[in-house]
């Protein structure tokens, strides 16, 4: 029981800082493009900078 008084603390403080870095990661814009991990791992660079041209142009 006595362990409780230090594990209850260190579970709230790496919880918060889980949350900040959740919260970090949504204001740095790094859900902002999903599928172009995937398309990276599988394209040449030159490929993905025409298509991520394309999808510039089609947004504008």
């Amino acid at each position: 029981m006595e362990g409780l008084i230090y594990l209850i603390p260190a579970a709230l403080l790496l919880g918060l800082a889980g949350l900040a870095g959740f919260l970090w990661s949504l204001k740095s814009n790094q859900y902002e493009d999903l599928d172009g991990a995937t398309y990276r791992a599988l394209f040449e660079e030159d490929d993905m900078a025409e298509e991520q041209r394309k999808k510039a142009e089609e947004q504008n």
